[in-house]
């Protein structure tokens, strides 16, 4: 006991206010603290011979004299076996050793209480109480109770109201159950499970909030006479931040630190209970750490922010407006889970952050609604209505024609039975066409309408309280269950007479008012109720509460603008001489071959004049040589810009010439629409104020990196003097060449030019003639090629281009035709371009482009061929997806029957998709099953699914693949082991499919894909 005094110097000078010591009393033969043999007899290992009670009484005043109040260790339900009276105390069973780290391991050297007899409970009690008592009285502040896993909570309470002082209860490893019939006996604390807890897991906050119902909270920074934390680390750095994060998150989640001695040296010798243990005295490293801590001792409500898997932990000390971020990493810095108001970025490694979150006030709204205002809001609600666009008063996009199927959220308060309406209009009609919604359940309404004009059209969705169908409902159902419909019928035939005032509806009401004069209320009721009354008086009555949606856009375009096979060629080219530039009377002779193999539509790049000024060479070169035609993408020169033609082609004569032989051919011809000039185009000096100048009055070139444009230069759509002025010239260019025949324009890099003048001039131009077709040819990110379709584009380049694989091919199918861009965005499949050379089909020989051609053929109701495919050509500029001797910067003669053309296959593919609907659109692809990844099996049917157009494609153009798949049978309604008819749309040959798992070969050699129409035998189908 001599050295306590050096312990309580050390104890007072880190902050502490009380002394916790282990039990004192005489121990058992194995010589363990907490099995006493006899109570009121002191350890002789302390040297002090009096009785407990004056060790007590000499311990707590040399305590006081450091101001120091003095705990007790109390263990209250065990006892040393050789010191236990058979009256209160017993042997205990053995069973299966303990597994709670928490929880000491019953020792043989043990006798237990016996609580569970009345009488032994009973002198247990009277007992304890008077030891505590005395304990009390000689200066003992308080007790930690220990061993409370057997003593019951009505024993506790009852020592508690006898003794009085302060009990803590040692509640690590207490079942939790145990621990909740805690609360509310009087403890004034409980213990914390802070040693054992990974400063990640949950239940930390729940034995928080469990303890809080039985008293304040005190947190072990260790385990009393358990492990000590250095064993749990290396070197001193890492020691220290360990020592220091369990410090302070002990003390910012409760009411009181537990500190066993030792700690503020960071020892690793434990504590031991049987033999007696020097603490070595060290340097009290963490003393300001301890004292830092004892100060920052909160407490409270506490919920946790993290997961279980997260390196950071926040916990939201509620009631103190705290937020502790705990880094459990001891090596790494951390970023913060949270976003705090007093953010300090990162957390060092080990870093446990107190951050205080001022009291803000809340947000109060002065000018608040008045009641009458209120009233007059909607009673009826319209929500999230399909289709429609995103983002904002962007059309939803069909084909005239088609079908198109609205669906509602609409619902209102209390019973009353809705009435939803869907209406629509073309934007020049001033009448809306009405359609009754059906009812989908859970307040979902459908309807469809099919609008049969090119151009803008409006739906919108009106609701209101149908009164009479209310009353109809109430009147069918009372009578179904035999009650009394007098009342109701007085009310509906007053509805009816009210409704009578309109001279038409009175004259269609006048055999319901006929039946309602009888004596047959069955008959009445079923007049009443009826489909023709209830549509006579809806017409004709009062609309409770109408709601009207705003109106949605739809586009209703053309077939074009969503089915068509592309063709693309250079008019210049159209010549058996390379030495001779080919003109309009030459694409003209052209025109049988193009519409042979199936093609709609005839694109060509501009054909305008070319500028001379920086022409571009062949393959692209800056030093041009003096037969070198340029590139027809630098428009303009002396001879006209973008409303002239390029003289060597021919007149405007000849242009309107071929526009028609085009069209006696079944062809539409659609023209490049390129934004940009050459430094000769007459813009340049007629409108310098459309251009934005350098320094030195030069006009910067063209870039894309890394492609340079040295041969034209841009406009600048926000120029001085560009608004309105250019904006109107490029619509009028549009206007000027639709004069001309043509309603197809392909874009050139539309997503570098405003999109405004986009979403105006598309707007405009439509406004004028629907009929106009704007393909999109924007390689850019997804958002912006989403954006300029919902501006107005008819039609977009895509990403299937690049996309070769199965997967690849699946996620980008299923992102079209399953995500909001199914509504906007038609995706035109070029299989190639002047400007790609696909690496895919660079070294894929034949078969890689019979592969290409038909899925992008079957995929998507746009395709897009660019001259020289059907011949394979592929070679390439090494390393690069560019066209060696690129028709770009010259005159390219072919020869389109050259041997191992595809021609035939490109022809019957063109057919095939003609004769079968399901490929008029991208939309209604599905991915079936395939053994190898090499191989993609997809299908398209029409809604009413009589058949379907089946494709099973390998994907390598160089090796024969097998695959075992599945023929989608359930699709139809049949079993596994059906039978499906099929059609080989290539060869036209019929056979029978059994059972759905098939296999196929394919070689590439012979065909890499096979294309079938499955339908099932008459009568087969259910």
């Amino acid at each position: 006991m001599s050295s306590w005094t050096r312990h309580f110097e050390r104890a007072r000078a880190m902050g502490f206010r009380q002394i916790c010591t282990a039990p004192v009393s005489l121990p058992g033969q194995g010589g363990d603290l907490f099995l006493a043999a006899d109570l009121d007899k002191p350890d002789p290992r302390l040297g002090f011979y009096g009785s407990t009670t004056a060790l007590i009484a000499d311990l707590a005043a040399t305590a006081a004299q450091y101001e120091l109040e003095t705990l007790v260790d109390v263990v209250l339900d065990r006892v040393a076996i050789d010191g236990a009276d058979s009256r209160t105390y017993e042997a205990p069973s053995r069973g299966a050793a303990v597994v709670d780290p928490r929880i000491k391991s019953s020792d043989v050297d043990a006798a237990i209480a016996r609580f569970d007899d009345r009488e032994a409970s009973k002198v247990l009690l009277e007992q304890w109480s008077e030891r505590l008592a005395s304990w009390k009285q000689g200066g003992a502040a308080g007790f930690r109770v220990l061993g409370l896993e057997r003593v019951p909570p009505e024993f506790l309470a009852a020592l508690i109201e006898g003794v009085g002082g302060r009990f803590l209860a040692w509640t690590p490893g207490l079942d939790w159950k145990h621990v909740e019939r805690l609360a509310g006996i009087g403890l004034d604390g409980a213990f914390a499970s802070t040693p054992w807890w990974d400063g990640r897991a949950s239940w930390y906050t729940e034995e928080h909030e469990l303890l809080r119902r039985v008293g304040p909270i005190i947190a072990p920074v260790e385990a009393p006479f358990g492990s000590r934390l250095a064993q749990r680390a290396g070197n001193y750095e890492t020691r220290r931040l360990l020592y220091e994060q369990v410090l302070l998150a002990a003390a910012a989640t409760s009411d009181g630190l537990f500190v066993p001695m030792g700690f503020e040296s960071m020892v690793q010798q434990p504590l031991e209970a049987r033999f007696a243990t020097a603490v070595p005295d060290g340097d009290a490293a963490l003393a300001d750490d301890i004292a830092k801590a004892i100060g920052s001792i909160g407490g409270g409500a506490m919920r946790g922010l993290t997961g279980s898997s997260s390196k950071v932990t926040a916990l939201n000390m509620t009631e103190r407006r705290t937020m502790v971020l705990i880094n459990t990493d001891l090596a790494h810095t951390q970023p913060s889970p949270l976003s705090l108001e007093q953010d300090g970025g990162p957390l060092a490694p080990g870093e446990v952050r107190i951050v205080q979150q001022p009291a803000r006030p809340p947000v109060l709204i002065k000018r608040r609604a008045a009641a009458r205002d209120a009233a007059k809001a909607p009673r009826v609600i319209i929500e999230n209505i399909s289709p429609r666009v995103s983002g904002g008063p962007f059309a939803v996009k069909r084909i005239v024609g088609q079908v198109v199927t609205v669906e509602t959220d609409t619902y209102t308060d209390g019973h009353d039975v809705l009435a939803v309406e869907l209406l629509w209009k073309a934007a020049d009609e001033d009448e809306w066409q009405r359609v009754p919604m059906i009812s989908l359940g859970n307040a979902r309404w459908q309807a469809r309408f099919a609008p049969f004009r090119v151009g803008r059209h409006l739906y919108t969705i009106e609701a209101w309280l149908d009164e009479y169908a209310t009353l109809c409902r109430a009147i069918q159902l009372k009578q179904e269950a035999g009650v009394d419909i007098s009342v109701e019928l007085t009310e509906i035939r007053q509805a009816l007479v009210a409704v009578g005032h309109d001279p038409s509806a009175r004259s269609a009401l006048s055999d319901t008012l006929a039946i309602l004069q009888e004596d047959d209320v069955t008959a009445g009721v079923q007049a009443l109720i009826s489909a023709e009354t209830r549509k006579i008086v809806s017409d004709a009555g009062e609309r409770p509460f109408v709601v009207r949606h705003e109106p949605l856009v739809l586009e209703v375009e053309r077939e074009a603008a969503g089915f068509a096979a592309w063709y693309e060629l250079f008019p210049r080219s159209m010549t058996d001489d390379p030495a001779r530039h080919g003109t309009f009377d030459d694409v003209i002779a052209h025109l049988p071959r193009v519409r042979d193999m199936g093609f709609d539509v005839l694109y060509f790049p501009p054909i305008h004049p070319i500028g001379t000024k920086a022409r571009k060479g062949r393959n692209n070169t800056l030093t041009p040589g003096p037969t070198d035609v340029g590139s027809p993408y630098a428009i303009g020169n002396p001879e006209g810009g973008h409303d002239a033609l390029h003289p060597a082609l021919g007149t405007f004569e000849d242009f309107r010439r071929l526009v028609g032989a085009a069209r006696g051919h079944g062809l539409e011809i659609a023209i490049d629409f390129a934004i940009q000039c050459s430094p000769d185009h007459p813009w340049l000096k007629e409108h310098p104020d459309w251009f934005k100048h350098r320094p030195d009055g030069t006009i910067k070139y063209a870039e894309n990196p890394p492609k340079k444009y040295e041969d034209i230069v841009n406009v600048d759509f926000y120029a001085e003097g560009a608004i309105p002025g250019l904006w109107q010239a490029l619509r009028d260019v549009v206007l000027f060449w639709i004069g001309h025949g043509v309603t197809i324009f392909r874009v050139d890099n539309p997503h570098t030019k405003p999109l405004p003048f986009w979403q105006w001039m598309i707007a405009d131009v439509r406004g004028r003639h629907p009929g106009a077709i704007f393909l999109s040819e924007a390689f850019t990110h997804p958002k912006m090629m989403y954006r300029l379709a919902k501006v107005g584009f008819s039609q977009s380049y895509s990403y299937f281009t690049w996309r070769n694989t199965r997967q690849e091919l699946t996620e980008y199918l299923t992102e079209l035709t399953t995500t909001e861009p199914a509504e906007f965005f038609r995706p035109n499949f070029f299989v190639n371009t002047p400007d790609i050379n696909p690496i895919f089909l660079q070294s894929s020989g034949r078969a890689g482009f019979l592969i290409r051609a038909v899925l992008a053929s079957t995929l998507s109701g746009l395709w897009g061929v660019y001259s020289g495919f059907e011949i394979c050509e592929a070679a390439a500029l090494p390393g690069r997806e560019e066209y060696l001797d690129s028709e770009k910067y010259e005159i390219r003669v072919r020869d389109f029957g050259a041997p191992g053309n595809i021609v035939s296959e490109i022809t019957r593919l063109n057919r095939i998709r003609k004769a079968n609907p399901a490929l008029h659109s991208h939309l209604g692809v599905r991915f079936y099953n395939s053994s190898n990844d090499r191989v993609l099996v997809y299908g398209k049917a029409l809604p009413s699914h009589e058949d379907m157009v089946f494709a099973i494609v390998s994907l390598d153009p160089h090796q024969p693949q097998e695959t075992s798949f599945e023929i989608p049978l359930w699709e139809w309604n049949l079993p596994d082991n059906a039978a499906l008819q099929a059609e080989d749309l290539m060869t036209g040959n019929r056979f029978t499919l059994h059972g759905k798992g098939q296999w196929l070969r394919l070689d590439p050699g012979a065909s890499p894909f096979a294309l079938w129409r499955l339908f099932p035998e008459e009568g087969t189908r259910s």
